[in-house]
């Protein structure tokens, strides 16, 4: 492993660990998302309540806290946690990438599991996109960690999850079988190229209790740069679906994004 590294690149900054790309961050213009999946999950949250509502968000991953910054510039007064186990990293994105005064974003060292396990219920939107090495790490694809997950949410609240995989998508239909056990309804999005398999990719997943954003959504893809597909809970069942929950005692880290 590999300390981070924080470098420019004529945009903005590029947070890399483990040699590889963790975030975007434009300090001039936090809603300026590059990465594709992560404008795709920035759609998300603009579907969650009208313009400039502010939200309730808990993240689990940090980095360069690119949605975290996002949402404190579209949405004034969200209340927001982010829960980073890597201090390292996050000391040097605060010294290097410092975020705006009264952001309204804090920082805990702690892991998904930890740190979930010490919020009050009441969240929005739980943002699980967190990495070890390149990979999902097995602690927070199993049913134990939705279940943990869903009870801080609010009753109508979201799970916002990135994965990475491809086809047959064996890992990612284990993980969606424990979503669907305490949040049954899906949605899901990719951009064609994953869902072709030509390559490894991303696959950013809403679930909740009741209704999840797909008609905005599909209007946000159609109107995208990169326009992308979205996958009512119909479709997930057909296209993801036959999976068998990940245990904790049996549950393995995410394929690797590379």
């Amino acid at each position: 492993m590999t300390g981070p590294v924080i470098v420019p690149d004529g945009t903005g900054h590029v947070v890399r660990l483990d040699g590889r790309d963790q975030s975007h961050v434009d300090l001039a213009d936090p809603r300026r998302l590059v990465f594709d999946y992560v404008r795709r999950m920035g759609d998300v949250l603009d579907a969650r309540a009208g313009p400039g509502v502010p939200v309730r968000v808990a993240h689990v991953g940090g980095a360069g806290l690119t949605l975290a910054r996002y949402v404190a510039a579209t949405r004034p007064g969200s209340a927001q946690v982010v829960l980073e186990p890597d201090e390292e990293l996050t000391a040097r994105v605060r010294a290097e990438l410092p975020l705006p005064a009264r952001s309204g974003i804090k920082v805990r060292p702690l892991d998904g599991r930890a740190g979930v396990g010490g919020l009050r219920p009441g969240w929005e939107v739980a943002v699980v996109d967190a990495f070890a090495e390149g990979r999902v790490p097995a602690a927070l694809v199993s049913r134990e960690w939705f279940e943990q997950v869903a009870a801080v949410l609010s009753p109508d609240g979201w799970l916002l999850l990135n994965l990475t995989d491809r086809p047959p998508y064996a890992h990612t239909r284990r993980v969606l079988a424990g979503v669907r056990v305490h949040l049954p309804r899906l949605l899901l999005t990719a951009e064609p190229s994953t869902m072709k398999g030509r390559r490894v990719g991303n696959l950013v997943v809403v679930a909740g209790r009741g209704d999840v954003p797909v008609a905005a959504l599909q209007e946000r893809a159609r109107a995208a740069a990169l326009p992308y597909r979205v996958l009512d809970d119909a479709a997930v069942r057909d296209g993801f679906g036959g999976g068998r929950p990940f245990a904790d005692a049996d549950a393995v880290a995410g394929p690797t994004g590379e």
